[in-house]
């Protein structure tokens, strides 16, 4: 287990170098800003780590917009704020050199592809549906529904502050098979070009009982197609990795598996 620590953590001190850049045709002054670079964390949101770079920019902009939403792109595809920093990257890895260069919006809100985000509680309620989600996956609902208030207040403090010990001394609650050697079923999402996310009902285990692998899910999920990549936190895992093993050591926060799906 004391390996398997190390995996966790390596997962969580994963980082990425961002260069933010304000949108040349919205700046207002006559001088144009110098661009922010931070390291962000993958397994957080933008919307929990941008505080400073709205912060950078807002002088320089059009003094009716300080009080707008800000929205973030790459390459002019507007970023969801509401899938995980390191899935973002994942999906336009190709396409990306570091640091990553994001533009950054005040107008022109783009209402037909991004959800609204006024607040680090609408990321929080985000963040705690989907491990209510996860759950119901995993143990019927059973774990979540035993936790307390205080539980679920420092699954979400551990991973806005980036606190490991904090948030896996909970997490590690749902990642337990509970008493079962599997979960139920593997929460996972399969992102493929700028199209929604495919989820599948897929057990850990064949109806034999034989573990199943990243192999099986990919079969099951795109099935008859071959020559493809599926990449996690910027790895591609082997295609013989057990899914139940994936499932408690590469899930992010959300204790879902994100996997970037890639042709050849």
């Amino acid at each position: 287990m004391a390996n398997d620590r190390e995996v966790l953590r390596e997962i969580w001190e994963g980082r990425l170098p961002v260069c933010f850049q304000l949108n040349s045709e919205e700046t207002y002054s006559l001088q144009a800003p110098d661009a922010y670079y931070l390291m962000v964390p993958r397994l957080s949101y933008f919307p929990l780590v941008t505080d400073k770079v709205r912060k950078h920019f807002l002088k320089y902009i059009n003094p009716e917009k300080q009080e707008a939403e800000m929205w973030l792109d790459f390459n002019g595809q507007p970023l969801r704020w509401h899938y995980p920093i390191g899935v973002l990257f994942d999906m336009y890895a190709s396409d990306i050199q570091l640091p990553w260069n994001i533009t950054v919006h005040f107008d022109k809100f783009p209402e037909d592809e991004l959800l609204h985000c006024p607040s680090r509680e609408v990321v929080e309620s985000h963040f705690m549906s989907c491990i209510k989600e996860a759950d119901v996956l995993k143990h019927r609902s059973q774990v979540v529904s035993n936790m307390q208030k205080k539980d679920h207040n420092q699954l979400w403090l551990g991973l806005q502050n980036d606190k490991f010990d904090q948030f896996w001394a909970v997490n590690r609650k749902l990642m337990e098979a509970s008493g079962e050697e599997v979960f139920k079923y593997i929460p996972f999402r399969c992102y493929r070009g700028d199209g929604p996310f495919v989820q599948h009902l897929v057990r850990p285990v064949t109806e034999e009982g034989q573990k199943k692998t990243l192999h099986h899910l990919i079969s099951e999920v795109f099935p008859n197609e071959t020559d493809l990549h599926v990449m996690t936190h910027g790895i591609e895992p082997p295609w013989e990795t057990p899914l139940q093993w994936l499932s408690e050591h590469l899930s992010y926060p959300d204790n879902f598996l994100h996997l970037c799906i890639q042709t050849s």
